[in-house]
């Protein structure tokens, strides 16, 4: 028995987004969440090395922008499991043409849908429903010192949140109070 993957390409190289193909009969449904032999068709040949998962209560939350650094730069294969939220990447890398750029995509346990994000993105959420329950697949393990991120509410980047970010939206003290970007940002 095989199961399906299908592949969208996003407008910013590398990044795409996955929806899984269940197999589905009167018992339920199966699904392949993560298949090495596929991943590495798609370009990612490193072996997953730490599976986190996160789950966020209130309607509205945001997590992130969050990234790792060289050595310890990491592929991300995000899944929501439980409710909705509005995923987004930022591409950082430097000299990509789409510095800068995000991508959005409604990910959620009814679309099926996951990101796959390389190397040199930032990657955050904010909740659509709540008790949301969040699924990531990670290259490369938690690394303090390596681990970064970029304020969500950066005007530089001017992601489109869907729900209003106010002084009440529950964030981390640490996503809520990283500095915006510097003019001299040239990526990473």
């Amino acid at each position: 028995m095989t199961n399906r993957f299908e592949v969208k390409v996003s407008r910013l190289a590398g990044l795409q987004v996955i929806t899984r193909q269940p197999i589905v009969d009167a018992r339920g449904w199966f699904e392949r969440t993560y298949c090495a032999d596929t991943f590495a068709e798609l370009g990612i040949n490193k072996t997953i090395s730490q599976i986190n998962r996160s789950f966020t209560v209130q309607q509205g939350s945001v997590r992130g922008m969050h990234f790792q650094t060289a050595p310890f730069a990491e592929t991300k294969f995000v899944s929501c499991l439980r409710g909705e939220v509005f995923d987004v990447a930022v591409d950082l890398r430097a000299g990509s043409p789409t510095f800068l750029h995000w991508h959005g995509e409604i990910l959620s346990a009814d679309n099926q849908r996951s990101l796959l994000i390389p190397e040199g993105f930032a990657h955050g959420f904010q909740t659509l429903s709540a008790d949301c329950e969040m699924l990531y697949l990670h290259t490369q393990k938690f690394d303090p010192a390596s681990s970064s991120g970029i304020n969500p509410l950066d005007t530089k980047l001017a992601i489109d949140w869907p729900l209003p970010i106010t002084e009440m939206t529950e964030m981390s003290d640490g996503d809520r109070h990283r500095p915006m970007m510097l003019p001299t940002f040239e990526g990473l």
